[in-house]
């Protein structure tokens, strides 16, 4: 299981840094419809196969997010 719901996760940050998804699709040079698809899990960023693979292991994934020292 997928621990982190990277919706809100993503959601909160933008609030924290006073930005938008539209913002961060520019900087990052995509459109915000894709970011948002990615964003609202429409698109998958795990591999289903990967997360099937460690589950059957015994181990969930989380995603930890740390913040650069070597801010933009």
């Amino acid at each position: 299981m997928l621990k982190n719901n990277i919706e809100m996760d993503v959601k909160m940050r933008c609030i924290e840094k006073s930005t938008t998804q539209a913002k961060i699709a520019e900087n990052i040079g995509t459109s915000p419809s894709y970011v948002n698809k990615i964003v609202r899990s429409k698109e998958q960023i795990m591999n289903k196969t990967f997360l099937a693979m460690m589950e059957d292991l015994g181990f969930d994934v989380e995603l930890h997010y740390v913040e650069r020292e070597d801010k933009k």
